[in-house]
């Protein structure tokens, strides 16, 4: 089980009446038949994640104990005790008994853990390793002393930790053991959730609770919760964590904060993960009395230098700094005539004596209307390809405008050769339904990781950019922004729980299937009955486009409500930006709707290599869930389907509605296969879903028909309120309202 605190009492504990006089023999036999009952039906509340260990069926468990039947693994240091104790844990839970442990193997069944160095039966064993690199794992049967032994061997102990957890994965999804020759090695480096935390524990776009980090506790008090967090991470990949909001607040780098940094870098270090603060690049000034941040200034320079040696005094393995600069009123560089490259270099050098790393975004536009807000980050960055450090990742969102519920990949992936690109993604569902909403992101990923951006002919997807192997960098990265808080459940829903779940797998290897993601993830959170599983992934699979049809379909995007981002609201103008509005992306007039971004637009279309472009520029040849996000159409223009664009639109928005009601009614289906705490929860979140969905629909129709003035197609409903109705709606106490 993933509990380290005793916060519930158990309920076959003695409960405090029985302590008191009077009770008699009657008393205690309800109380035991009573505690019986609550042991059958046991409630379950997330907070194991996938990491459940629920116990496997019977015969099934008898065959994985006689292969497992003793665990051999060195514990002279907290990484390799974590390993060993995660097994020992992990096999008990699943398979009904610990095994047993020693030193060295004997007799069948046995278990080695380690790396060649930590364990001799692994280096008589002479397996070639070299290839793996420092994180990767060999899993594989062998013959030991003539008894059939399994070994889990790396390089290093964290490498050993991952394969450990990979066994119990294969043990929970009830795959066969008997003739294991596995070999795993991350494709990226760098695999990074990104907290928008705040140092008072509010969550930017978070959905589950406060901070996990508790800042006012530590560095005195660490929460238990803190090492379960490690090690879901380590369980699927994750090797970093970045602590605070890029909103970054200068205090983070002062003395008292980076004692509590290092607490908490002690707690992750076991499990491989190191940790990264954001760093504000303005704190030479709030927090150093400087008069100025210019980062060619040598007092400047002096002082991040001073600041870098702190941190690395108190946390040796300190990862780096993430940094938001001139974006969204953010201070940066170009405060002081500088260029990104300037400052992400300054901040480089003095990281670069410790093995540290520049995680600078790519996510910029300035606070004068751009011509098109899609173009702006490309036209600040390209200039600069080949002039960023070797210890510098410039982190580029997935698409060009910001985490909508479906982009066209970023025109920077495939557009700087000579920059290692880390690709950002949302795993807090800012812009698609909270974590109220099921939608499983492993299809939204897998598509972006595999687009074509012919950077270097057919095949140079976004994948072989980010893992570095298109253009042979050694610093690779993908970063998620985290939806992790206090809710007991981590996530906010238990669905949000796989989205956490499939990033980490899909970090570790862009390449990876989301529906085998899915279905891994499912057996382990749930049942690995077919029954469920098969009905559950179907379901995941097509939630993403059905939120997409709902929210914002064939290429619409920005439509949310103001400030919070919750609800449609397609009719937002005004303010003090027209690129914060809603209007200034769907340009619907009674001539048709879209933006138009191809070369007689705003052109946003030529920032692709040539053949990308030369699609994207073509209505007929566009895919039609990007047709609007390129082009303005005529409300009459026929689509691929034959229908108008007008009837297309509102097909497309009742398809949405229609697929959440056949989730809503699969998941209904399932209860026999699910505690019903878990069960119910998410039986009302999709009743939610399917509520706000239609709402979605209607609001949007509602507010586009009056500029199409056309009639709606046969056979689908007109929304039931009028369009005043929906625009008096507010919203002000929705989570992440910032207004």
């Amino acid at each position: 089980m993933l509990h380290t605190t005793a916060n519930r009492r158990h309920p076959s504990d003695p409960p405090a009446w029985r302590r008191r006089a009077g009770w008699g023999r009657a008393a205690l036999a309800c109380w035991l038949v009573l505690a019986a009952c609550l042991q059958t039906v046991h409630a379950e509340d997330g907070y194991d994640l996938w990491l459940r260990y629920a116990p496997v069926e019977a015969e099934v468990a008898a065959d994985y104990r006689a292969r497992l039947a003793q665990v051999v693994a060195p514990a002279t240091n907290p990484t390799q005790r974590s390993a060993r104790d995660e097994l020992v844990r992990g096999l008990g839970d699943l398979l009904g008994s610990a095994p047993a442990q020693a030193d060295a193997p004997g007799g069948a069944g046995a278990l080695l853990v380690g790396t060649p160095a930590s364990l001799p039966a692994i280096r008589r064993l002479r397996l070639e390793l070299d290839s793996l690199g420092e994180e990767g794992y060999l899993i594989r049967s062998v013959d030991v002393g003539g008894n059939a032994a399994t070994v889990v061997a790396a390089n290093s102990d964290t490498g050993a930790l991952y394969g450990a957890f990979h066994l119990l994965r294969l043990v929970q999804a009830r795959q066969p053991i008997d003739a294991l020759d596995l070999r795993e090695a991350p494709k990226v480096r760098l695999r990074v959730l990104n907290h928008w935390d705040d140092l008072d524990r509010y969550v930017e776009r978070g959905y589950s609770g406060q901070s996990i980090w508790d800042w006012h506790r530590l560095p005195d008090w660490l929460d238990p919760r803190y090492t379960d967090y490690a090690r879901a991470n380590a369980s699927i990949g994750i090797n970093g964590t970045v602590l605070n909001n890029v909103n970054a607040n200068a205090q983070i780098l002062t003395a008292p904060y980076i004692e509590k940094v290092a607490a908490l870098a002690g707690v992750m270090r076991p499990y491989g993960i190191r940790v990264y603060v954001s760093a504000r690049f303005s704190a030479p000034m709030e927090i150093g009395g400087l008069d100025t941040a210019d980062p060619l200034d040598p007092a400047v320079r002096r002082w991040w230098q001073a600041k870098a040696d702190e941190i690395y005094a108190r946390v040796p393995d300190f990862g780096g700094f993430l940094v938001k600069a001139n974006s969204e009123g953010q201070p940066g560089p170009q405060d002081f005539g500088r260029t990104h490259a300037d400052g992400a270099n300054m901040l480089a050098e003095v990281l670069a004596p410790y093995g540290g790393i520049v995680m600078w975004r790519a996510f910029v536009y300035s606070d004068e209307e751009p011509d098109d807000r899609h173009k702006q980050a490309y036209t600040e960055f390209v200039p600069h390809d080949g002039e960023f450090r070797d210890n510098v990742l410039v982190q580029v969102k997935n698409g060009a405008i910001d985490f909508q519920p479906r982009e066209p990949f970023h025109p920077l992936f495939g557009a700087m050769p000579k920059t290692p690109l880390m690709m950002e993604f949302q795993i807090t569902k800012e812009y698609l339904g909270f974590a109220t909403h099921l939608v499983y992101l492993g299809p939204m990923y897998e598509e972006v990781l595999r687009a074509d951006t012919h950077a270097r002919g057919a095949g140079s997807t976004v994948a072989k950019v980010v893992d570095g192997s298109l253009e042979g960098h050694a610093l690779s990265g993908i970063a998620g922004v985290a939806n992790i808080g206090t809710d007991r459940n981590w996530s906010g829903s238990h669905f949000d729980q796989a989205n956490w779940y499939v990033f980490g797998r899909m970090a570790w290897d862009p390449y990876l299937d989301a529906r085998a993601i899915a279905d891994e993830w499912a057996r382990m959170t749930f049942t690995a009955d077919p029954a469920f599983v098969e009905p559950v992934v179907e379901m995941m699979m097509t939630s993403h486009q059905a939120a997409v049809d709902y929210m914002t379909p064939l290429g619409l995007h920005h439509l949310m409500g103001r400030g919070h981002h919750y609800g449609p609201a397609p009719w937002v103008e005004g303010g003090p930006r027209a690129d914060w509005t809603s209007v200034y992306f769907h340009r619907a007039t009674k001539e048709g709707i879209g933006f138009d971004r191809t070369t007689s637009g705003s052109d946003a279309v030529s920032q692709y290599a040539p053949p990308v472009a030369e699609v994207f520029n073509d209505p007929a040849r566009v895919p039609e869930d990007f047709l609007l996000w390129f082009h303005h159409r005529k409300w009459n223009d026929r689509t691929a389907s034959g229908r108008a664009v007008w009837d297309e639109l509102v097909h497309r928005y009742s398809r949405g509605v229609g697929q959440v009601a056949r989730m809503r009614d699969t998941w209904s289906g399932l209860d026999e296969y699910v505690d019903p705490e878990r069960h119910h929860q998410v039986d009302r979140f999709l009743a939610i879903q399917q509520k706000e969905a239609k709402w979605w629909r209607d609001a949007s129709i509602a507010y586009f028909q009056t500029f199409s003035g056309l009639p709606l197609p046969e056979g689908e409903a007109p929304p039931p309120q009028s369009l005043e109705y929906y625009k008096s709606l507010e919203f002000p106490n929705a989570p992440g309202n910032t207004q």
